[in-house]
């Protein structure tokens, strides 16, 4: 058991050995949950609320540059990917860095099974390059999943991007947490609950919103929302929205229908 032990405090507790010549400067960074704010500030809400354990950090230094190394540990690796989703910026490339990463002239982010890493270099200068080779050798350090959420493949294609919001999917509080992908002319969303009959009784609770009666599915005008056309399936409580075309919308969901297992 010695050896799982080790890869994984190497994960909690990054060091500057992933590149030659690097060196630590000043004291490792331990966060937990409840003490982020210390560290992050105003940020910290945006990583909290997808389930958060424990950031551990290091800042490193060599020839008057400094990089900064920090991971984030989340509950699973859905948080994790769900952070990624949220942060990454769009003007840069998605690589196969773990589950997926990217990398900046000045940060290089991944996830990886439950983790998030972000290795941040503080001057102007284009890091790309060290940035690269110090997220390989981290990448490696970390041993688990690089699957993406399997609900990802369920979506219509075409998807333009697809995040995970915690909490209140499309401003609803009944749809506590899922998945949002973004369209052209629509958004298509996906919440997961624990059981058949739950997802039935979100559905109940949305009809009685909408003031719509019956079994079926919902099809409905919102004054934010516009066109949307919901409906259970198992587990699931899917649909799509569009503020411009409620044929949109219900094609759509029709298609998602169709694709969800």
């Amino acid at each position: 058991m010695i050896l799982p032990v080790l890869l994984l405090l190497a994960v909690q507790a990054p060091d500057c050995s992933v590149e030659p010549g690097w060196v630590e400067h000043g004291k490792a960074r331990v966060y937990e949950a409840d003490s982020l704010f210390e560290y992050m500030d105003g940020n910290a809400e945006g990583y909290l609320i997808y389930g958060y354990t424990q950031l551990r950090g290091v800042t490193c230094r060599k020839d008057g540059e400094t990089v900064l190394i920090d991971v984030h540990e989340m509950a699973n690796p859905e948080a994790a990917w769900g952070i990624y989703a949220a942060t990454h910026s769009p003007d840069i490339p998605d690589e196969p860095i773990g589950t997926v990463g990217q990398i900046g002239p000045r940060k290089a982010v991944f996830a990886k099974d439950k983790f998030l890493v972000e290795i941040t270099a503080e001057s102007e200068k284009d890091h790309s390059a060290l940035l690269r080779r110090m997220a390989l050798v981290i990448e490696k350090r970390i041993d688990g999943s690089v699957a993406l959420p399997a609900e990802l493949k369920w979506f219509p294609p075409n998807a333009k991007s697809v995040r995970l919001v915690p909490e209140s999917v499309l401003g609803i509080r009944a749809l506590k947490r899922g998945f949002v992908a973004q369209y052209a002319a629509a958004q298509a969303f996906l919440i997961t609950e624990a059981t058949p009959e739950a997802a039935a009784g979100v559905l109940a609770k949305l009809r009685a919103r909408f003031g719509q009666t019956g079994d079926g599915g919902i099809v409905a005008t919102d004054q934010y929302l516009g066109s949307i056309a919901i409906f259970s399936k198992g587990c699931y409580i899917a649909g799509a929205v569009s503020k411009t075309d409620q044929q949109v919308a219900v094609a759509l969901a029709a298609t998602f229908e169709k694709r969800l297992p």
